[in-house]
């Protein structure tokens, strides 16, 4: 059977652990937002391209200009 001390090791040593998780957690979570953000600009920036590329499309000529001499 483990003594006092070496589950006070234990315990202390799970609690830094613990602590570890949860700044790796934060720091993860802070980088989803951030990405989340940037792929929300990225879809936001690829409609404005799609929409300029549409106008562009509805411009042009249906049939092909005849220059025949």
């Amino acid at each position: 059977m483990p003594s006092i001390t070496d589950l006070v090791d234990r315990v202390e040593r799970l609690l830094l652990r613990h602590d570890e998780l949860t700044r790796t957690n934060a720091l993860l979570e802070e980088q989803v937002r951030a990405l989340t953000q940037e792929r929300d600009g990225m879809r936001s920036r690829l409609n404005a391209a799609r929409a300029r590329i549409d106008a562009l499309l509805d411009r042009l000529p249906l049939e092909p200009e005849k220059n025949a001499p």
